[in-house]
């Protein structure tokens, strides 16, 4: 009986709303604006990818013809260039994150690193200031609102028409009709922003838990939403001060708590700037033409100690020792470089307790995480350039200190970058 009085008031609701013109076109304007996210997401990602693998194919002729004219070792490593990059993952599209303030390509060589690796490209100012907009955006900051819209008048429109007291008489069970409308309404806005999600990731091939975790997280942000438009909408206040309401308490989540935690956060956790790495290094490789080379080599060898028998240096100019006060260049600087990307976590870590504050965020860091674009996901490209560059080192050091003969034969066993081991 519960059953069939439950499936009566389902129809009844739906054949309702089926007749309500302003849901369908809140509805059809979140699937526009979905379809729009997803579009330029998938854009973006194809315009990297295709960006990639131009610059691969450029990065091979360009060492290629380079490599071909050298005759020593030393400058051959100082001409060559080598292309790094972070391809975008399959489900970048929904959250490009990070991607568009952090460095996702470099053309690294045997220099100094730390300089390599905190210049990066400009990044669009006008993204810069307004951000990009993707699924994340329009899942945390522009869904909510929509939902107020049809969610925050469900009594107080009812009271207005002098329906309310005859539609709880007649519905049946009343404590389910608000509810019902409820879930109703903000059902269709999921649909309407999940279906591009999961086309698009179908298109681009998410995998299938990634996918189904993003419209988890989804659902279970749109319900918290209804859940607190349900509540305050059954105030017994006119719809225009429910409605002021529910926006006052969206920008406190969405404006108010992330920025005024931003600005304390950077102050709690203070961070060198990336020149200054850049700076602090550049000075140490500078300097290092008026040291004694007795100074340079004994700062090399005490992190590199397997080169001690070899790091006399006899000659106004060596290229073992020009590499050498390179990487004293990075020991100088790896200070200031571990200071960054440990504040850079603490800040991280500290904004991810702010977010249960702020569900906004905490949703787009969600989305973030799992689309790879996160601080993570630029630190751990960090840490495979620098793998790389190690890699580099421990390729040419051998030749360089043992006076190995020159033979270009042995550059088919240059590293590649993604995996560190000889090309073929």
């Amino acid at each position: 009986m519960r059953a069939h009085v439950g499936w009566s008031a389902l129809r009844r609701e739906a054949g309702l709303l089926a007749r309500d013109r302003s849901v369908w076109a809140a509805w059809l304007v979140v699937l526009c604006l979905s379809v729009l996210a997803v579009a330029a997401g998938l854009a973006e990602v194809r315009e990297q990818r295709a960006t990639i693998s131009r610059l691969a194919a450029a990065d091979r002729a360009d060492r290629q013809a380079v490599l071909a004219a050298q005759g020593d070792w030393g400058g051959a490593a100082y001409n060559s260039f080598h292309l790094t990059a972070d391809p975008p993952s399959d489900f970048a599209f929904a959250a490009l994150g990070r991607r568009d303030d952090a460095a996702w390509k470099h053309r690294v060589r045997m220099l100094a690193l730390e300089g390599q690796i905190h210049e990066r490209d400009a990044g669009h100012p006008v993204l810069a200031l307004t951000g990009r907009f993707d699924f994340a955006f329009l899942a945390a900051y522009l869904l909510p609102l929509v939902l107020i819209v049809l969610l925050h008048d469900l009594r107080a429109a009812e009271r207005v028409a002098g329906r309310h007291d005859l539609l709880l008489a007649t519905a049946g069970q009343a404590a389910r009709l608000w509810p019902l409308r409820a879930g109703l309404r903000a059902g269709g806005v999921c649909i309407a922003a999940a279906l591009p999600l999961v086309v698009a990731g179908a298109l681009s091939g998410t995998a299938a838990p990634t996918l189904w975790a993003a419209v988890a997280l989804l659902l279970a942000y749109l319900l918290c939403w209804t859940v607190v438009c349900s509540a305050v909408a059954a105030w017994q206040q006119a719809g225009d001060v429910i409605l002021a309401t529910l926006l006052a308490l969206w920008v406190l989540v969405a404006v108010v708590i992330p920025g005024a935690g931003r600005i304390a956060i950077d102050r709690a956790v203070p961070l060198p700037a990336g020149a200054d790495i850049v700076m602090t290094q550049r000075e140490a490789v500078n300097d290092a033409w008026d040291l004694p080379k007795a100074t340079t080599m004994a700062a090399f060898v005490r992190q590199h100690p397997q080169w001690a028998d070899h790091a006399h240096v006899d000659r106004p100019f060596t290229w073992a020792w020009y590499y050498a006060f390179q990487q004293v260049g990075d020991q100088t600087a790896q200070p200031l470089s571990a200071a960054y990307t440990a504040g850079r976590l603490d800040r991280d870590r500290r904004a991810g307790a702010l977010a249960w504050l702020a569900p906004p965020v905490l949703l787009q860091r969600g989305l973030q995480a799992l689309a790879q674009t996160d601080l993570r996901a630029v630190l751990a490209y960090e840490a495979r350039v620098r793998a790389f560059h190690a890699a580099l080192r421990a390729f040419y050091y051998p030749k360089l200190f043992l006076g190995q003969a020159f033979d270009p034969a042995a550059f088919g066993g240059l590293p590649v970058f993604g995996t560190e081991v000889p090309a073929d």
